[in-house]
């Protein structure tokens, strides 16, 4: 299993993006987690196989109606964990 730990930058807070990604990673039946930053960056934690995590990358480099992604930095991880299920953060 692989894990990936995301950040993403530009206009994505107050536009749906947790819920967006959310989706995509129910979608793809992806576990981890999602929430804003303070610093107006949104992070997330994938859990899943390679090709799915691929994936759901890609989509958050295109994002919902109105993001504007700048950038998207990307930590992987070997791992023996799985999460349970996919949640947005408060």
């Amino acid at each position: 299993m692989k894990i990936v730990h995301i950040f993403i930058s530009g206009f994505v807070q107050g536009i749906g993006f947790r819920q967006f990604i959310k989706d995509n990673a129910d979608k793809l039946e992806l576990t981890g987690w999602t929430k804003n930053l303070p610093d107006g960056r949104v992070e997330a934690v994938f859990n899943g196989a390679k090709e799915k995590i691929e994936e759901i990358i890609f989509e958050c480099r295109k994002g919902p109606f109105l993001s504007e992604v700048k950038d998207i930095e990307v930590k992987w991880e070997e791992t023996e964990e799985e999460l349970a299920g996919f949640e947005i953060r408060y």
